[in-house]
């Protein structure tokens, strides 16, 4: 199952990698660079494939939990002063994705959106400690009844070009649901309560719209 953001990227890559296989086969008479070109653009197209991925998730909802909104690699956990929507301090947890990851960004909570707002930036990698301020990026917070509001910020990485959000202010959203995509390599940020307990670590591997990062 591919991902809708993927269809017309999908569509042209099996048109290219199709003809280019047959051109191989009629322009190339060196049988064994024909098989070797024809097999680097067969694992370029599988990467391709699986890079727009789009697994099914059973998400337990939960408005006592925070799940991870994407696939990927916790790579901060800290007490941070957030500027942009809070202007307080937050815990924030940060998780990298690689291009192998699915990209798939979903809801870490059900509630209302109060705040969606799009920033064009630069494209530092994404672990850099600037990328969360100074790269292209989306800010949104969902209120709900337990944690109030938490603010998740899709971050563009150095390979990412277009970050796809599907959130509106006054949309009421459910947990796990789907709320967008990353195209090629991405973060995450996730700013809660100073009172939330952290359920990963430093260096964990989470698994989006299941696993449960944070809690109260």
């Amino acid at each position: 199952m591919f991902h809708k953001e993927g269809y017309k990227i999908i569509l042209i890559s099996t048109i290219v990698a199709g003809l280019s296989i047959i051109l191989i086969d009629n322009l190339i008479s060196i049988n064994w660079l024909n098989k070797l070109l024809s097999i680097v653009i067969l694992i370029l197209y599988i990467i391709i494939l699986q890079f727009f991925r789009n697994p099914k998730r059973k998400t337990d909802i939960n408005d006592n939990t925070i799940i991870a909104p994407v696939d990927g690699k916790v790579v901060v956990i800290e007490e941070v002063f957030e500027k942009e929507y809070f202007k307080d301090k937050r815990l924030q947890v940060s998780i990298f994705m690689s291009p192998l990851n699915v990209h798939v960004t979903r809801y870490p909570l059900s509630g209302i959106v109060k705040f969606s707002k799009y920033h064009p930036g630069k494209f530092l990698v994404a672990w850099h400690p600037k990328a969360s301020e100074e790269n292209e990026r989306t800010t949104i917070v969902i209120e709900n009844n337990t944690f109030g509001e938490v603010l998740y910020r899709q971050i563009a990485g150095a390979l990412a070009k277009r970050i796809v959000n599907y959130a509106n202010v006054d949309m009421n959203v459910i947990q796990g649901a789907d709320a967008g995509f990353i195209k090629f390599g991405s973060r995450v940020d996730v700013f809660l309560p100073l009172n939330t307990k952290i359920e990963v670590k430093l260096n964990d591997t989470v698994k989006g719209g299941e696993q449960i990062i944070a809690s109260l």
